[in-house]
């Protein structure tokens, strides 16, 4: 496909078509739906046609060729006085990303920053989880995430990392400002010199017997909470 890329799923390919992508050709088993101008060329096809170009059984119906994903560059994502921006420490799941941006998008973020090694990408998976919010989000890719937070503190923002060990509660930190949230693996939670690299740890109080929360749920614990004090 000379280098364009897929993606699936009603509203992933919907927002593609609103985003800043380019979307060259749909596949659809109901081009009905797609209603009297689909911005594409439509074809017609089987759902098992539909799975085998997608990857997966995930696409409801529909399929499209687009234009490579447009990574933003990770300097800019702190520009305004106000950024918020989520910094995600080797997170391999592509779910878990795709999530992480719907939640980001949503709480009005600027931006995600991810790892441009053993790190998932934005792949169509990733953009099915986030519901088609990764067209509308800038996600850069940085080559070292530890020097990428030493920049942006030189750049002003306050850094804070997750850790459900830590002994200050996110709701005792002040996210005003620009600031940047730093999240790492479930299980493996932040590298040793990300860790390091922040000015401050958080945790999220918990009551259950679940030792940690997922990745994309303390996110959005996280991201509201600074949409709160914003307000």
């Amino acid at each position: 496909m000379s280098g364009e890329a897929l993606v699936y799923g009603r509203n992933p390919v919907a927002e593609a078509g609103r985003g800043r992508r380019a979307v060259r050709r749909i596949w659809t088993s109901d081009p009905a739906r797609l209603g009297d101008d689909p911005g594409a060329p439509v074809t017609e096809a089987s759902g098992e046609e539909l799975t085998r170009l997608a990857g997966s059984p995930d696409h409801q119906g529909v399929v499209a060729e687009v234009d490579p994903y447009p990574y933003a560059d990770g300097g800019e994502l702190l520009s305004a006085p106000d950024a918020i921006v989520v910094a995600l420490d080797q997170i391999q799941d592509p779910r878990n990303l795709g999530a992480v941006c719907r939640s980001a998008e949503a709480a009005g973020a600027r931006g995600v920053v991810i790892p441009e090694r053993r790190a998932a990408a934005i792949t169509p998976a990733a953009c099915k989880a986030s519901a088609g919010a990764v067209e509308h989000l800038a996600v850069a890719r940085v080559r070292n995430l530890a020097d990428w937070l030493a920049d942006a503190k030189r750049a002003g923002a306050w850094v804070y990392g997750a850790d459900r060990d830590a002994g200050t509660p996110y709701e005792a930190v002040e996210l005003a400002g620009r600031v940047v949230l730093v999240l790492g693996a479930e299980g493996k939670g932040l590298r040793p010199r990300v860790a390091a690299s922040c000015d401050a740890l958080v945790s999220i109080p918990q009551r259950g017997r679940v030792g940690s929360l997922n990745v994309a749920a303390a996110a959005s614990v996280l991201l509201f909470e600074a949409a709160r004090q914003r307000r």
